[in-house]
């Protein structure tokens, strides 16, 4: 079968499967050896790219998987600062990793799991949960707690409750407050990272973190991740530092040539105005569409990234990321599945555009959409 694909390995693909940079560098790599378990040059060269793109990260380390970067990037913090206390924002999601599946999004949500099983009340009990662009929550927790927080990590742009951008001032007061109490901030840019820029939300939104994570994109959709930020911080890391991590397959050569393929794609024909244009055409006609067969439904959408709540009033937050009709949803997910068009097959999550996405496959998918939502029943 043949879809219209806006999950895109949950953002991953922001050229299209399988494009032929990518898929040649790895071949070219493969050859040479799958792995060595030791730094290759075309580490240092893809490091160099992240870097020119990201300066906030003066060092960095690569891992396997966004998890463990966000999991390496607290462990160094909380080395850094000398405190325990970590603040995160409910329905943000940063990977399994113990402390951050309190009150987490993405599949978290889907399963109506606010936690999960197997994490000790003691690891929960460090970490602080906050409204997701709730700027009096931060001043009041900081104002309590201010001088035992180690880092507030956050999602620039919320990904995992379905698409909520930051309102304004929001991540530039959460710059401002972990300075002023000697916290770190982590940008988790897993999925933000060279999707709405090529220097990611940071760049976007010019407010430069401590410390930032990468995924998806950065490995060309192969397993490849990486964590990084100021110089001071990151010598932490051991060998410097007393801090360890190491895998085997950190900065695998495969998945480093991979993603310097893209990167370097991404660099030269910088396509992030093209793929914003395209994707407000689109969002503008599915509201129009859903508006034409009297749905109330909310299109949060930033860059190529977009997401369609059932809800009739503004979504900024979790709470109102709830009100939306999961049921609806649900329904309007297996009706378009069935007619070729793929959409994240929960309510809590983004959608993506590629640069594959041409202007006669997303007409065909409008297509779909109106016979769905034609048929699709009412939710209040």
């Amino acid at each position: 079968k043949r879809y219209v694909d806006f999950c895109n390995s949950w953002g991953a693909s922001i050229l299209g499967h399988a494009p032929t940079a990518a898929t040649s560098a790895v071949s070219r790599a493969a050859k040479r050896g799958m792995s060595f378990g030791t730094p290759t040059e075309q580490e240092l060269l893809l490091a160099q790219v992240i870097q020119k793109a990201f300066p906030s990260m003066q060092k960095m380390r690569f891992v396997s998987s966004g998890t463990e970067a966000v999991m390496s990037a607290i462990r160094v913090a909380r080395a850094a600062t000398q405190r325990e206390t970590l603040v995160k924002f409910s329905g943000c999601y940063h990977g399994h990793a113990d402390s951050l599946l309190v009150k987490a999004g993405s599949g978290v949500l889907t399963l109506s799991m606010p936690d999960s099983a197997g994490i000790p009340a003691a690891l929960a009990q460090r970490t602080r949960v906050l409204p997701y662009n709730d700027m009096d929550a931060i001043k009041d927790l900081f104002r309590r707690e201010g001088q035992s927080i180690a880092a507030v990590i956050v999602e620039p742009i919320a990904a995992n409750m379905g698409l909520v951008p930051p309102r304004p001032g929001f991540l530039e007061e959460l710059r401002t407050l972990t300075s002023q109490f000697g916290a770190l901030l982590i940008f988790d840019e897993v999925i933000s990272g060279f999707r709405v820029s090529f220097g990611g939300a940071q760049t976007l939104y010019k407010v430069t973190p401590d410390l930032t994570c990468l995924g998806k994109i950065v490995g060309g959709g192969l397993p490849l991740a990486v964590y990084g930020g100021r110089r001071d911080i990151m010598e932490w890391v051991a060998p410097l530092g007393p801090v360890y991590q190491a895998g085997t397959l950190s900065g695998n050569p495969v998945a480093v040539a991979a993603g310097l393929a893209v990167l370097n794609s991404l660099r030269s024909k910088s396509p992030y105005k093209a793929l914003e244009a395209l994707t407000e055409k689109f969002c503008v006609q599915l509201e129009k569409i859903a508006q034409n067969h009297g749905h109330a439904i909310r299109v949060n959408r930033l860059g190529s990234m977009w997401t369609l709540f059932f809800n009739n009033a503004p979504v900024v937050d979790l709470t109102s990321v709830q009100r939306s009709s999961a049921s609806v949803y649900a329904a309007f997910f297996q009706a378009l599945l069935e007619r070729g068009v793929y959409l994240p097959p929960s309510p809590f999550e983004t959608a993506f555009m590629t640069t594959s996405h041409t202007g006669g496959i997303l007409k065909k998918a409008l297509k779909e959409i109106d016979k769905v939502m034609k048929k699709l029943p009412s939710h209040g």
